[in-house]
């Protein structure tokens, strides 16, 4: 499907009365829920990176509290946390996305992955393999997250994730997959912000960013860097509710942070020989001039940035 009728689509479907429940549906028929397992697994492989870099950093996910922003319509990460042993694993989103038929089939999934999340948590094969039976024999008929998950999980929705109901130093991680380049500019700095206030001492932020063009994906005519041959007034003729891209480069997201008064303590940011290539075959916009190539073209990065000065701060 050529990226600009997909974009046009979307922007009508988001101002449509019954347009997100259309989207959703055309994304089970024809888009990335058409190939459910396929989806998950690289979902999952995304966890297991997450799971070691908090592991790393000093935080394991077993025993901890964990905030994650952006749940989804099925909770992977959430549920992959607790059947790793995580204290409690709050995620929240702007608007209720869960589907329950796609929770069910998140949980009965994770059965291929009881090695994995045993591994990458240090527990107990045993545990997690229990811990998933009951959470797939709890959600049969209904969805109650909470109840299906001990009282780990909480899902909370509509939330906005700049301004939480949650008392001040009560997170040791706030993490996002894929989520933060969606948000306005403003937004990601609201949620730092935010994270600053909610993070216990010595607290870390996990984010993992697809900041490439989504449209990519869906059109092999176009490679992840096409979105930079436009004025963000051009851009919004494209822009929707369903798939808003900020066009933040990577390392806006580390300054930011930053700025927010986090320490950055790891960062995957690299430029790769293939996107320099294609960023010099583009034209790029005016608006982007100021960018070096080797900054410009990055398209991925996963980062860990812990709160500084924690004793004075939150």
């Amino acid at each position: 499907m050529h990226w600009r009728a997909k974009g046009m689509l979307q922007k009508v479907l988001g101002q449509v009365p019954g347009g997100e429940h259309a989207h959703y549906l055309l994304q089970r028929r024809f888009g990335g829920l058409r190939q459910f397992d396929r989806e998950f697994d690289i979902k999952m492989d995304d966890w297991r990176l997450m799971a070691g870099h908090l592991r790393d950093a000093g935080r394991p996910i077993a025993g901890a509290r964990l905030f994650e922003i952006g749940s989804g319509w099925y909770p992977t990460f959430p549920f992959a946390c607790y059947l790793g042993g995580a204290r409690s694993v709050i995620t929240v989103d702007l608007n209720r996305h869960l589907k329950p038929e796609l929770a069910r089939a998140c949980a009965a999934s994770l059965g291929r992955f009881i090695h994995m999340i045993a591994n990458a948590c240090g527990v107990s094969e045993d545990d997690v393999r229990e811990r998933q039976r009951k959470l797939v024999e709890r959600l049969v008929g209904h969805i109650d997250v909470h109840a299906a998950t001990d009282g780990v999980v909480t899902y909370d929705a509509p939330v906005d994730a700049t301004q939480t109901p949650l008392g001040p130093r009560q997170i040791d991680c706030v993490f996002s997959n894929s989520v933060l380049e969606h948000v306005h500019p403003d937004t990601v700095d609201g949620i730092f912000n935010e994270a600053m206030r909610i993070l216990a001492p010595d607290g870390i932020m996990f984010h993992s960013v697809n900041c490439g063009d989504h449209y990519a994906y869906i059109d092999p005519s176009i490679n992840q860097l096409n979105y930079l041959q436009y004025s963000d007034t051009q851009w919004r003729r494209w822009d929707n509710a369903f798939l808003y891209q900020n066009r933040l480069r990577a390392f806006e997201f580390t300054e930011r942070a930053q700025s927010a008064g986090f320490e950055i303590v790891m960062s995957t940011e690299c430029p790769r020989e293939t996107r320099l290539r294609q960023l010099a075959a583009l034209r790029v916009h005016p608006q982007f001039s100021h960018i070096p190539p080797e900054r410009l073209c990055v398209t991925s990065i996963d980062f860990i940035a812990r709160k500084r000065d924690a004793g004075s701060l939150g």
